[in-house]
């Protein structure tokens, strides 16, 4: 850590003076509480072809495939917690230095950290919940769970019968638009941006950093990757962003 002294101390002097600061996060971040990274060679989908809205909506066998996958999910969100990390972006808000929080990932780890409703956007939706698809009635996880444990291939709806779904994005629906605005928002009015554990290339969730540099934010990115967005970032961090927070924290 000491190569990174300097850095971390000038990040830090102006985090200090910073009144709006912004964080948007995707699954580097959650691979250190143990959650796979989808996209990794070996993660989901390297082992299962994602099931796409109009398959789920049209075929009882893609809606059954779907329950495969997210079973599986279910089963490490039973021990998974929020780690050094997430716990880190949680004491920035209770600290109030915190405008908002945007994240990629879909484990709710943030909101078992402590992040406020009010001031975290999951732009992909969470898998804490389910969505009834033909009465939108909203759920636990843990009641989908045990109706698969049980021997269900598709969970339904306590109040109509209708297929469940996780209350996530799928392959091929449109994100939430009013999400979209308030991420777009708060990039465009923060004076301080962390990228963390994304690689930036997803869109057009991406753009949000991008959108607080082209206004004025400073830009740090803590990611093990590369990203398209290392040559105009402020601070670069290639370490796990637990180290990094916890460091910044202990100084602010």
């Amino acid at each position: 850590m000491d190569k990174l002294e300097p850095d971390i101390e000038h990040l830090v002097n102006i985090l200090k003076k910073s009144e709006n600061i912004v964080v948007f996060t995707g699954a580097g971040i959650s691979t250190e509480s143990g959650i796979a990274d989808y996209r990794s060679k070996g993660g989901l989908w390297d082992r299962f072809k994602p099931v796409t809205i109009q398959e789920f909506e049209a075929s009882e066998e893609k809606r059954r495939e779907y329950w495969v996958i997210k079973k599986e999910l279910m089963e490490s969100l039973q021990t998974a917690k929020p780690n050094a990390g997430h716990l880190a972006i949680a004491e920035l808000e209770r600290r109030g230095k915190l405008k908002g929080l945007v994240t990629q990932n879909i484990d709710g780890l943030h909101s078992l950290a402590g992040n406020s409703k009010e001031k975290t956007i999951e732009i992909h939706g969470t898998n804490l919940e389910t969505i009834c698809w033909t009465c939108k009635d909203i759920r636990p996880w843990q009641e989908a769970f045990e109706q698969l444990k049980s021997g269900a291939t598709v969970p339904v709806c306590s109040q109509c019968a209708g297929p469940l779904k996780a209350n996530t994005i799928s392959f091929g629906q449109n994100l939430r638009q009013d999400d979209l605005d308030q991420a777009f928002s708060w990039a465009s009015d923060c004076d301080f941006m962390m990228a963390i554990g994304s690689t930036l290339i997803v869109e057009p969730a991406a753009s949000i950093p991008k959108i607080a540099k082209r206004n004025g934010a400073v830009l740090a990115i803590i990611t093990l990757s590369e990203t398209p967005l290392d040559a105009i970032a402020d601070f670069r961090f290639f370490e796990s962003s637990g180290k990094i927070l916890n460091n910044i924290l202990k100084r602010i």
